[in-house]
């Protein structure tokens, strides 16, 4: 079965890099610089890790907006500059070497399957949720901080 991976749209934080930190701050959201720790940050946008020196803003964001008990919000960083990763069958290697969280949804927002993997084996994974008649889409969550990586929907 094919699969894509969406990172979330670039155009939506691209905005939040031109505040001042008081302004940020007024948001709930904070500005970070990235610094030379093993795996970098997790951009949602691009779904690559930073780099040193990388600008970065922690914000909480609305990753499941649905009309049920599903609905969820959680802190996500955002680098500057990057874009919207978008791809057919190719897992991004911020994905690889982290224990993932993959939650199949229904139309409807309610939660129709899960599984707890590593990355390197998601692919199964999505295969394996992507099945079930129910699921209209994945949600990809890195497993012990519990937040946001990607959405995964059929190709």
């Amino acid at each position: 079965m094919h699969f894509r991976i969406l990172g979330l749209p670039a155009e939506r934080f691209a905005p939040l890099f031109a505040l001042s930190d008081a302004e940020l701050a007024a948001l709930g959201a904070v500005r970070r610089i990235a610094d030379a720790r093993e795996r970098g940050y997790p951009c949602r946008v691009s779904l690559a890790d930073s780099k040193p020196g990388d600008e970065l803003i922690l914000v909480n964001y609305e990753h499941h907006a649905v009309a049920s008990p599903y609905r969820m919000r959680f802190a996500i960083y955002v680098r500057k500059g990057d874009e919207t990763f978008d791809a057919i069958d190719t897992v991004p290697k911020q994905l690889r070497g982290r224990t993932l969280a993959v939650r199949a949804f229904d139309a409807d927002g309610m939660m129709a399957g899960w599984d707890l993997v590593e990355g390197d084996q998601l692919e199964g994974a999505i295969t394996r949720l992507l099945a079930e008649p129910r699921a209209a889409y994945l949600h990809v969550h890195f497993a012990a901080p519990g937040c946001y990586a990607a959405r995964v929907e059929r190709a």
